[in-house]
């Protein structure tokens, strides 16, 4: 999916800095597995998962090695597969992935993280939490509107809509209505559809 690894390295890009940002881009433009999920190998990419989690929370050791292997996993293993090593974690660890991410990671490194596993476990989700944070506060994110509309229009669009209207109770199209004016809006409405 070209398109989503472009906001996904935008989403990157934009949010954070120096050392890790290049790594992450790489990452996310790197080429994922396709095909499903192989068990073993969920099992053991949840372990590593787990231990570098862990590290980080001792904050002893070298992490960035580890980091860097967990980071080739959320870059490079299929949805699929990622969705099967994070039900493996929570077997392993009693724990959700992204709740432990926030609870043992900092900075650009955690949010980066969360990122990914967000958009691995509810594309959707993610992308509609994008929207909603091109249009809130002062001044509208056209860029990124822009980009995600069109990128998703082919692909999932009306699944970002609901899920939009379940996350912020007024539909994507109401909002765009409210933050745009002009052409720009027309053309945002008619990729946009129908209103929810």
């Amino acid at each position: 999916h070209p398109a989503f690894h472009q906001s996904l390295e935008d989403a990157i890009s934009s949010d954070t800095s120096g050392h890790l940002k290049r790594i992450l881009v790489s990452l996310a433009s790197a080429n994922r597995e396709e095909g499903g999920e192989d068990t073993d190998k969920a099992v053991d990419d949840a372990k590593i998962i787990a231990s570098v989690l862990e590290v980080a929370d001792s904050g002893s050791g070298d992490s960035s090695s580890l980091e860097t292997r967990f980071m080739t996993i959320l870059c490079t293993r299929s949805y699929p597969h990622l969705r099967r090593v994070f039900q493996e974690f929570i077997k392993q660890s009693n724990h959700d992935v992204e709740h432990t991410i926030k609870k043992e990671m900092s900075g650009d490194v955690k949010d980066a993280f969360v990122a990914i596993v967000r958009s691995v476990k509810n594309k959707p989700g993610f992308f509609a939490e994008r929207l909603y944070k091109a249009m809130k506060g002062a001044g509208t994110d056209e860029r990124a509107l822009t980009r995600i509309l069109i990128s998703r229009s082919e692909t999932d669009l009306f699944n970002i809509r609901k899920e939009f209207k379940d996350a912020y109770e007024k539909s994507l199209h109401h909002c765009i209505e409210g933050e745009t004016s002009g052409d720009y809006r027309k053309a945002l409405l008619v990729i946009c559809g129908g209103d929810d």
